[in-house]
């Protein structure tokens, strides 16, 4: 063991500097690997010049034109949704009750296949809001191909007729369609200018009095003031403007004790807070027969 270690001692430096020299004479992993990609340095170099340059030219439109670089924007998503297969597939259209089909369809304005990042809900939702029975919507696009819309709908409240001219309105007084008014079944009748936006303030006060409420054919707007009430019996009754709160109570503690509401009267004026005005019919006259036959007796 002691030989071998003294040869060891001899021979180790030389052999260490010759190693040392060989390494050093020996290319490093990094420039082989450089070496051998030097044919692609100069056309990965050509392509970050391009890529610059389309960067530069990119700021300019940015700058010189943000519509445009929106629109581009939205091109490039679309091009690249139809490079990954994302297309609509199906329009799932919720809360629906009165509004047309194609009104919805026309709004939304996509079709199935068409490209799902070219669709724009906040500009379909727009159109939605256009449509006279929609009061909301909300449309969103779900990946890769469903496109959800919900709809809150206006609720039909009662007929107005102006000038004659009947459609179906809302309690806010919004015209919602003039068409098939039959097929909302039974609604209040409301009649003349201004009648469409004060309708549901007096309706309301009508429920509170169901006999009064039930004898009752229309609301009948009188110089945009106040109201009278047309009675199926053919019976106006006049209320006093802006007070037809009390003004209806009395009426209805009239009509439980004497019935009021079921004579055949002309008109029952209320416009005098303190008094109530009864007008009958005119007494029939007596046929001509009876009256030459009066008139011989005479």
């Amino acid at each position: 063991m002691a030989s071998t270690a003294l040869r060891s001692g001899r021979n180790g430096p030389r052999d260490a500097s010759k190693r040392t020299r060989r390494e050093q004479d020996r290319p490093s992993r990094l420039r082989l690997w450089l070496k051998r990609r030097r044919g692609l340095a100069k056309p990965a170099a050509l392509g970050l010049l391009g890529f610059g340059a389309l960067a530069a030219v990119g700021t300019g439109l940015y700058l010189a034109d943000p519509a445009g670089r929106m629109q581009a924007l939205v091109e490039n998503a679309a091009q690249f949704g139809d490079a990954a297969g994302l297309e609509v597939r199906e329009v799932i259209v919720e809360g629906r009750v009165n509004t047309p089909r194609e009104l919805i369809r026309a709004a939304v304005g996509v079709e199935r296949g068409d490209p799902m990042l070219g669709f724009s809900p906040a500009e379909a939702r727009e159109r939605l809001m256009t449509i006279a029975w929609v009061e909301n919507a909300d449309v969103e696009r779900h990946l890769p191909g469903t496109i959800l819309v919900r709809l809150t709908e206006r609720t039909p409240f009662a007929i107005w007729q102006n000038q004659g001219r009947f459609a179906i309105i809302d309690r806010e007084g919004r015209v919602v369609t003039s068409e098939t008014l039959d097929a909302f079944g039974p609604l209040p009748l409301v009649v003349g200018a201004g009648a469409e936006t004060r309708g549901a303030a007096l309706y309301d006060l009508l429920l509170a009095h169901r006999p009064i409420l039930e004898r009752t054919q229309a609301m009948v707007r009188v110089g945009e003031r106040r109201w009278n009430l047309k009675l199926h019996s053919g019976t106006d009754v006049l209320l006093p403007e802006g007070h037809e709160a009390p003004a209806l109570n009395r009426l209805a503690e009239m009509h439980a004790r004497n019935a009021l509401l079921d004579r055949p009267l002309v008109a029952i004026d209320m416009r005098l807070p303190d008094r109530m005005v009864l007008r009958q019919h005119p007494p029939a006259e007596p046929p001509p027969q009876a009256q030459r036959r009066g008139g011989r007796s005479g």
